[in-house]
């Protein structure tokens, strides 16, 4: 069930009032040679296609994703070596390294190492490279949905 506006409506009648939705599922911007003012998009969301295409936005998106790609590629390289080393050499896996520890001891304690010196490092990298940025987006994206939806400037 849609609303006037073209907006789905949930079962109860209240509308979403989602911005990301007007502005990208309502198809605004498409030509459908209709009436071109239907195609005008709704400000707020007009205001989150503008953010998302801004030099901010693709900052903090390149900056995360130069941290998280290669975290990923080499936690998941460590983590199936690990797995393959454990089920196609045994007899390394139980090579004892001091009394009753061994290699696969050491090596099952080391993911759980390596899981939280990454997630250590992801937290200190988003806290000194994205953080700011993020929150300055965020602030500059309030400011303009609030005055695009005739809020006080």
């Amino acid at each position: 069930m849609h609303s006037s506006d073209g907006r789905p409506r949930e079962a109860t009648g209240a509308q979403y009032d989602d911005p990301w939705y007007e502005a990208l599922a309502s198809g605004w911007g498409e030509s459908d040679g209709t009436d071109a003012a239907e195609a005008v998009p709704p400000p707020a969301g007009d205001v989150y296609l503008e953010v998302q295409r801004s030099a901010a936005f693709r900052e903090v998106r390149s900056r995360y994703r130069r941290f998280v790609v290669p975290a990923v590629a080499v936690f998941l390289s460590w983590y199936v070596a690990y797995i393959v080393a454990a089920t196609t050499a045994p007899a390394l896996m139980a090579r004892p390294v001091v009394g009753a520890v061994n290699v696969a001891l050491l090596a099952g304690l080391g993911q759980f190492l390596s899981t939280f010196v990454l997630t250590w490092a992801y937290a200190r990298h988003a806290r000194l490279r994205r953080d700011r940025a993020a929150l300055e987006l965020r602030w500059d994206t309030q400011e303009l949905t609030r005055v695009a939806k005739g809020g006080a400037a």
